[in-house]
């Protein structure tokens, strides 16, 4: 196993320009997206785009590997578990590179059968990693763990491609549920970075400076 160390900033800056490069970005202030709150934004994104491009997955999946590593430790886990369903084809991908056993996390019991929320192998006092595929407020992580600590297993981290980084709460109630949040990039990354390589055009990259520096006041505007 030979996993890349890059400083976090290269890191961040070289995440943001693959999701910019593939497209998963997507800009809109004249029509902004609907999230799932029925909250509106004019900012998107698409994490899941990601697995139809084998050169940069790949590299997003080492630079996850060596976060966790990095800020973790290097034998802090047991076990891989991905969210149902765009967490777990990275956590198969992160599964592989830290060469531990890969499990998932459906959102809520199947409904026959076993009635199971977990599929695979997780055993009482494994130390289980979460991975996602991006978080938001950090809310969806938290059944997650729920579901992985009724086993008898451990989860005290959760490890994301993209992190919003607009609500300044996130870090605060995952923390106070005994979880740590690790990632790659931020929406301030991905700014930074279409700033830079002259991606849409000022107005929009300005109205998106706007909403992520207050999304809620954004949101009472564009109601």
């Amino acid at each position: 196993m030979t996993l890349p160390f890059p400083p976090r900033e290269e890191i961040a800056r070289l995440s943001a320009r693959m999701l910019l490069e593939i497209g998963a970005v997507h800009f809109n202030a004249v029509e902004p997206y609907t999230y799932a709150s029925g909250l509106k934004g004019p900012t998107y994104i698409d994490c899941r785009k990601l697995i139809s491009f084998p050169r940069i997955r790949s590299t997003l999946m080492d630079f996850m590997a060596a976060t966790v590593l990095r800020n973790a430790g290097f034998d802090a886990f047991d076990n891989i578990a991905g969210g149902e369903t765009a967490g777990i084809p990275f956590a198969a991908l992160v599964a592989e590179r830290l060469e531990l056993p890969m499990t998932y996390v459906r959102k809520k019991p199947k409904g026959y059968g076993r009635n199971a929320r977990i599929e695979g192998a997780m055993t009482e006092g494994q130390r289980v990693l979460l991975v996602e595929d991006l978080t938001t407020d950090g809310g969806s992580k938290l059944s997650f763990v729920d579901a992985i600590r009724e086993t008898g297993a451990t989860c005290g981290h959760t490890a994301v491609i993209f992190y919003y980084d607009i609500f300044k709460d996130t870090p605060k109630r995952l923390g106070d549920h005994g979880v740590e949040l690790h990632y790659l990039c931020t929406w301030w990354d991905v700014l930074a970075e279409a700033r830079e390589q002259g991606k849409f055009d000022k107005a929009t990259l300005d109205e998106v400076e706007a909403f992520l520096s207050d999304p809620r006041a954004w949101q009472a505007a564009h109601p």
